[in-house]
C-alpha cells in the first residue's frame, strides 16, 4: 500500500493548483472513474464527489485540492510542483495541506466495503473561504457525518495522529470611524476620525475573548486589532479612519465587537466569517478515535484545532464532523512543506476502518 499511496500523493502533489484547480480535479476524477465503480461527478465549480453503497447512514471522506501559492523553489520550469522524497517524507507544496490526505481518502474510498453510503469529496477553493464546500452544500451535499482530512497529527504528542472534535473560526471585520476634515491649526473646527477610532480600539481591547469547554479543555478565541489606516496629510484633521480586527471565534460564542457601533461616528462591517466547528456526535467521534488508536502504536486523543476548515461549513449545515489527517502543526503553507509517508499510510487505515465499521 505504501508504494501506491506514495505514488498517488506524488502524482496529485505535482499538479499546479494554486491559481487553477482544473488539472488537479481532472487527476482525481479520472483516477476515481478508472479505479472504482462509484458514481463520480464534477460539479459546476470543480468539486469532485463520488458515491458508493446504499443505506440509512452516509459517511463522507472530505478534502480539498487547492493549495496556497508555492515558493519559487517549489515550482519547476514547466510550472509543475517539485516533489521530493527523503527520510521517509514527501516534500512539496500541497503534500501536507492536503493532497496527501486526499490520496489516502481516495484509496480508502476505493478499498472500503461499506454497509451504508460512503462519499468521497474533494472541494475547490478551501484556501479562499470555502467556496467549493459552500457550493456543494447549497446544491444539497449533506452527509450525516464526515471525516475531514485536515491536519491532526502531533497535537497531543509528537507523531501521534489525533482526532480533532472542534476548531476555531475566523471573523475578520472593519471598524470605520468618520469625522469632518479641518486644517490642523484649527483642529476644533473638525471632528478627528482617528480620535473616534481610538475609542473603538480601546473598547475592542477590553472585550472578553470568547471561550468554550470542549475535549476536556478550554478552546479560547481572541480579538486583535491588526491594522489602522487614517489621515491624508500632516496638517489635516482626518475625516476617516479604518481599523481592521481579527477575531478567532469558537463554537457558540462571539466577542461583542458590535458594541463599537454605539460610539458616535463609528460603523462596523464584517468582511469574512469562517465558521468554527464542534462535533456533537460523541459516538462518531469515539468511533474515529478507536480507528485511529487501532492504526498506530501511540495513544491518540480527542483534541481541538486552532485553524478554520471546510468542517465549519459542513457542521453549520448539519453534518457532524471530525478532523483527522496527516499534516502536523507548522507544516502547511511553508517553503519546506512535507508529510510523513508512514502517517499517510496510517490515515488510509483510519479512513478505511471508519468507513467499514461506522457504516454497519
Amino acid at each position: 500500500m505504501t508504494g501506491t499511496l506514495t505514488e498517488l500523493t506524488r502524482r496529485l502533489a505535482t499538479v499546479s493548483s494554486h491559481e487553477d484547480e482544473t488539472a488537479a480535479g481532472d487527476a482525481i476524477e479520472s483516477w476515481l472513474r478508472r479505479e472504482t465503480d462509484a458514481d463520480v461527478r464534477r460539479d459546476e465549480v470543480g468539486n469532485v464527489i463520488a458515491r458508493k453503497g446504499t443505506g440509512e447512514r452516509t459517511l463522507a471522506l472530505v478534502g480539498h485540492h487547492d493549495v496556497v501559492a508555492p515558493a519559487p523553489e517549489q515550482v519547476t520550469d514547466d510550472g509543475e510542483y517539485v516533489v521530493d522524497e527523503r527520510d521517509g517524507r514527501l516534500y512539496g507544496r500541497g503534500t501536507a495541506d492536503m493532497k496527501g490526505a486526499v490520496a489516502a481518502a481516495m484509496l480508502a474510498f476505493s478499498a472500503a466495503e461499506p454497509a451504508g453510503e460512503l462519499v468521497f469529496a474533494s472541494f475547490v477553493d478551501e484556501e479562499t473561504g470555502g467556496v467549493g464546500a459552500r457550493h456543494a452544500i447549497d446544491a444539497g451535499f449533506a452527509p450525516d457525518v464526515a471525516v475531514v482530512g485536515e491536519g491532526s497529527t502531533g497535537y497531543s504528542s509528537p507523531g501521534v495522529t489525533d482526532v480533532a472534535v472542534a476548531h476555531k473560526g475566523r471573523r475578520g471585520s472593519t471598524i470605520t470611524a468618520r469625522g469632518s476634515a479641518a486644517h490642523a491649526s484649527e483642529a476644533d473646527a473638525g471632528e478627528n476620525a482617528i480620535y473616534r477610532a481610538t475609542e473603538a480600539v480601546s473598547l475592542v481591547r477590553d472585550l472578553e475573548p470568547p471561550a468554550v469547554e470542549v475535549a476536556g479543555g478550554t478552546l479560547e478565541g481572541s480579538v486583535v486589532v491588526t491594522e489602522i489606516d487614517g489621515g491624508t496629510a500632516m496638517n489635516v484633521v482626518p475625516d476617516r479612519c479604518d481599523v481592521t480586527v481579527d477575531e478567532r471565534t469558537v463554537p457558540g460564542e462571539r466577542a461583542a465587537i458590535e458594541r463599537v457601533e454605539g460610539l458616535e461616528g463609528v460603523e462596523w462591517t464584517v468582511d469574512q466569517d469562517l465558521p468554527p466547528m464542534r462535533c456533537g456526535d460523541e459516538a462518531f467521534a469515539e468511533a474515529v478515535l478507536e480507528a485511529a488508536d487501532s492504526a498506530q502504536s501511540g495513544s491518540p486523543e480527542l483534541v481541538t484545532k486552532p485553524h478554520a476548515t471546510d468542517a465549519g461549513w459542513l457542521s453549520g449545515a448539519g453534518t457532524e464532523c471530525v478532523i483527522c489527517g496527516p499534516a502536523e502543526p507548522g507544516e502547511a503553507h511553508t517553503a519546506d512543506e512535507s508529510v510523513s509517508v508512514a502517517v499517510l499510510e496510517r490515515c488510509y487505515e483510519i479512513y478505511r476502518g471508519v468507513a467499514e465499521n461506522w457504516l454497519q
